[in-house]
């Protein structure tokens, strides 16, 4: 059936603030899916109440509205376009891109009979379908009713019925809440006495108070499939998808494969036999669908566990994973096309009824930031706990495992071989029980140790496959001991590349010698890297898509078939797919992983700063290893690397390229610790130098360009040891600000009021971060924060925005609701933050973006700290004052364009409050209490006509209740 022409107007519902358990990707799959609409001439608008994403930019939506994800704003929405003769009518409302929070916002309006009234349509999917699925027990029945196994069951509304359940089906038990997300309220439970408190707060969890008491089935195996289903039922997979952990671990906290690695064929047709069933079993649905099943590995019995009618966290990996735009494909479905009236996006030559086929293995590995929640239960369950993740393409499964780990941004270089690993049996055997963060690098441990792999098999019940792959690392290991760098075999030194170790990982194992010489070494041997396209099909058929992933590998040896002499002996590189164009090219680097205190905002920055060297004329290449982000779709780059933002695969793909420059102050923390590098290899860096970026960030240097300025900053010093932190706390005058050098998000920072406390936060940050310095600053106590963002291109500096904080200094800028423009500063301190901010843009000869903190006591402003790169607040204050200031910046940075060519005009009446969310929910352990350590996992947007509204009100009574130490 070809598209609906009574579909003109679509409203796309977003997720909201990045919180555990929706994160960007849906943002991801909202901005593709309106591009796709776009695409087909459909007017697209946008509810969405994050200012940090792409999704809520005017590149993306025809009419963004930043406003609470609440029944009262869409119908607000509906009207204004009704009534608005320059506005179209609403003809449908899209729910399946926005993760749980669209589909549950999309049932209330439907129970209260908003879209009725309106006369909006739901496209893509329907109530009902979302009821099958959402709501346990009706999932249950059409599972018996369809004939697909499912674990003994029984559901519960009330306390009573929860423990009947209990009583029949036995433990141990498996709680899950009906219509909730990242397994929010479930969990295990595994003896009589825990029952109680867990099914409480299963049935708080759900919003219909309702949980399914099932069987657990832990230690069976667990597998996702990724499908796509029109409105004439036909049915694709797109992707098969193993967890590496067993079941009772969140798949959001698993280590994941793609495709799947140890299921058997016979098997492998029956779960997606029954995949298209449950699928075509749900009613009226056109677009993506996650289906999870669990596997009893004695016997390969199967049983469905859920089915997700919409996008989810695992189609956007399994986008990335394949090549193939599952939302963008999703969102045209939804709009009454056919699978086979759509082009295939990457070889625009064939159909999109097609699933695609890969050769190569995808491993996707969770970020988490226990850090970040002291007193935490760091044990994972149903419960999801991860912040973000990284994906890695190799060409076989242990390559793409330990590039995974490189991409993580946890100081690894791999599995191990990296001086990080456990010694403490005791310490590693407990772990491999109690899964953690760190299971992997624990099961490689006491692999090195000489634990038997059955005995961890046993432990973890993770596949003997997977085992015996990590295995073959600690046999490599014990190998290269024996060599030195010079006379390692090329060959071995080709297998050991070809198995994912880093040069740092293979200069640690020989000592003695660093990184740079195996580079060198490595050269000399002509074993370097070759780019191969993602292109969904196995080289089927010819790809247009520009979108490379790195590998090893020999071209075959090849004989003549006339004489029998061999013409090539096979010790050469393999094709490199990745053609170098004679244009010229620039470099962004990605922000890796989300995680707290470095979110999806730096994503919103990359990608305009793509966009901008497009605009003109440059050939703009990303490197970054998210899944989850727009940055890493393979139409948004001319060229797509998806590659760990690690040093050598930077350098590769550097060297490959020959760029004119690379953008570093884009890509956060990740991005900016690359400079030094950059610099000491002769890499030209688009922007602020190196040199001036390392002024901002050494305090002692900062300290005395601000005192040649004669600008006021709190008393200071440096110490490298707990002896001289306290000689310098004691100088400058306590309370004081404990912090390391070169973080992001306030990491490890902490106020002390004395001597002993001070003792224990140094020795602590020492041992957290070995070979750092320790910096104390003199607290300014019941000082108000500010911050000001601005631009600077040499000669110019444009103030981007001056925001005021509303609770406290001593609270994490990134954990405060702050107020654009400010609401309560004086003329005079709104003065000195401009000539502030213009004397430190210049002074640090800044050409692109800086963030400057501030402290007012008194009317007198001290500055806190500069970072001469994007910002948490720059795509906040792009949005409030309506003005594309990244891409201002980029063009800036770029040297395309001056300051004095831009006509700014701000658009904000009234002010924008950027609101904090957090995530505490999924740690009941924790105290909410904040400080100097950033803990919000995302923020919304919320605007306000004057001073009297009540919501600010109360926020500034409220200011200072969470402020901890």
């Amino acid at each position: 059936m070809p598209k609906d022409t009574s579909i003109n107007s679509v409203l796309i519902i977003g997720s909201g603030p990045i919180i555990i358990g929706q994160a960007c990707e849906f943002d991801y799959s909202g901005s593709q899916a309106a591009l796709s609409l776009k695409e087909e001439g459909v007017k697209v608008s946008i509810i969405n109440s994050n200012p940090a994403t792409i999704m809520t930019d005017k590149v993306i939506g025809d009419h963004v509205y930043l406003k609470p994800l609440t029944l009262e704003s869409i119908e607000e929405i509906l009207i204004e376009h009704k009534n608005n003769p320059n506005l179209p009518t609403i003809d449908a409302v899209l729910p399946t891109m926005g993760g749980q929070t669209a589909l549950n916002l999309c049932v209330d309006a439907e129970e209260r009979g908003l879209w009725k009234k309106h006369d909006v349509r739901i496209i893509g999917v329907d109530v009902a379908a979302i009821d099958k699925t959402e709501n346990r027990e009706s999932f249950r029945q059409l599972m018996v009713d369809i004939g697909v196994g499912v674990a003994t069951s029984k559901i519960a509304n009330s306390f009573l019925e929860g423990k009947e359940a209990a009583q029949e089906i036995g433990f141990p038990l498996v709680i899950r809440p009906s219509y909730t997300l990242g397994g929010y309220g479930g969990g295990f439970v595994h003896k009589k006495e825990d029952f109680d408190a867990a099914l409480k707060r299963g049935l708080e969890a759900s919003p219909t108070h309702e949980v399914l008491v099932e069987q657990a089935v832990l230690g069976w195996k667990e597998y996702e499939l990724e499908l796509l289903r029109d409105s004439n039922d036909n049915v694709i997979i797109i992707c098969s998808i193993e967890n590496f952990d067993p079941m009772g671990i969140h798949t959001g906290d698993s280590i994941t494969v793609a495709p799947a690695m140890t299921l058997s064929d016979r098997c492998y047709q029956e779960m997606r036999n029954q995949a298209i069933k449950m699928m075509r079993a749900i009613g009226n649905f056109a677009g993506g669908c996650n289906v999870q099943f669990s596997v009893n590995p004695d016997n390969d019995d199967i049983i469905a566990i859920e089915i997700n009618p919409r996008v989810s966290r695992s189609s956007a990996l399994a986008s990335k994973a394949t090549g193939y735009p599952i939302a963008k494909i999703a969102a045209k479905l939804a709009i009454g096309y056919n699978l086979d009236e759509i082009e295939n996006q990457i070889t625009k030559t064939t159909s999109a009824y097609f699933e695609p086929t890969l050769d190569y293995v995808i491993v996707k590995i969770p970020r988490f930031n226990f850090d970040k929640f002291k007193g935490a239960n760091m044990e994972l369950g149903l419960q999801m706990k991860a912040v973000g993740e990284v994906m890695a393409i190799g060409r076989n499964f242990i390559e793409a495992l330990q590039k995974a780990c490189q991409s993580l941004e946890i100081g690894r270089a791999g599995i191990g071989a990296d001086g990080r690993q456990k010694r403490d049996i005791e310490e590693i055997m407990y772990g491999l029980q109690h899964p953690s963060w760190n299971r992997l690098f624990l099961i490689k441990d006491a692999m090195s140790m000489g634990v038997p792999l059955e005995s961890i098999r046993k432990v973890t019940k993770i596949d003997k496959w997977f085992l015996n792959q990590i295995q073959e690392l600690v046999a490599l290991e014990t190998e290269l001991k024996r060599y030195s760098l010079t006379n390692i075999p090329r060959d071995f030194f080709f297998n050991l590349k070809q198995k994912g170790f880093s040069d740092i990982q293979i200069a640690y194992v020989l000592g003695n010698v660093t990184e740079d010489e195996v580079y060198n070494r490595r050269k000399e041997l002509n074993i370097r890297r070759v780019y191969k396209m993602v292109d969904t099909c196995a080289a089927e058929f010819a790809a247009q898509t520009p979108y490379f992933y790195s590998t090893f590998e020999e071209a075959p040896q090849q004989i003549s078939l006339v004489s029998g002499e061999v013409l090539s002996d096979g010790d050469e590189l393999g094709s490199n797919e990745s053609i170098v164009s004679d244009r010229k090219k620039v470099i962004v680097l990605g922000s890796g992983p989300n995680r707290i205190g470095q979110g999806i905002e730096f994503d919103y920055s990359c990608v305009h700063g793509l966009l901008a060297a497009k605009e003109n004329g440059f050939e703009a290449i990303m490197i970054n290893c998210n899944p989850e982000t727009v940055s890493t779709d393979f139409n948004m780059a001319d060229k797509l690397y998806f590659e760990p933002v690690f040093w050598e695969h930077v350098r590769e793909i550097i060297d490959l390229e020959n760029p004119i420059g690379v953008i570093v102050q884009l890509g956060g923390q990740t991005a900016l610790k690359m400079a030094e590098k950059l610099h000491e290899n002769n890499i030209r860096i688009i922007g602020t130098s190196y040199e001036d970026m390392d002024k901002a960030e050494d305090r002692g240097s900062f300290s005395d360009l601000l005192k040649e300025l004669d600008i006021p900053y709190p008393r200071y010093g440096v110490a490298e040891n707990a002896e001289e932190a306290i000689v310098v706390a004691n100088e400058v005058g306590y309370p004081v600000l404990v912090r390391p050098s070169y973080v992001l998000g306030g990491q490890g920072m902490s106020i002390v009021i004395n001597d002993e406390d001070l003792e224990s936060a140094v020795v602590k940050l020492l041992g957290d971060l070995p070979g750092n310095r320790v910096l104390i600053d003199h607290f300014l106590d019941r000082a108000e924060e500010t911050e000001s963002d601005s631009i600077c291109d040499g000669t110019d500096v444009h103030i981007v925005g001056l925001m005021e904080h509303i609770e406290p200094a001593g609270i994490h800028s990134g954990d405060s609701s702050a107020v654009l423009p400010p609401f309560s500063l004086s003329d005079k301190v709104i003065a000195d933050m401009e000539n502030y901010s213009k004397k430190i843009a210049k002074a640090l000869n800044v050409i692109g973006l800086l963030n400057i903190q501030f402290a007012v006591k008194d009317e007198k402003v001290y500055v806190i700290e500069a970072n001469p790169r994007a910002s948490r607040t720059v795509p906040f204050i792009a949005k409030a004052y309506d003005v594309p200031y990244i891409n201002i910046a980029a063009r800036v940075m770029l040297g395309v364009n001056k300051l004095k060519d831009f006509n700014i005009e701000r658009k904000l009446k009234g002010y924008a409050i950027k609101e904090p969310v957090f995530s505490h929910n999924k740690f009941p352990e924790i105290t909410k209490e904040l400080g100097p350590e950033m803990k919000s996992t995302g923020e919304a947007i919320r605007f306000i006509k004057d001073l009297e509204d009540p919501y600010f009100l109360k926020l500034v009574k409220d200011k200072s209740m969470y402020l901890s130490k």
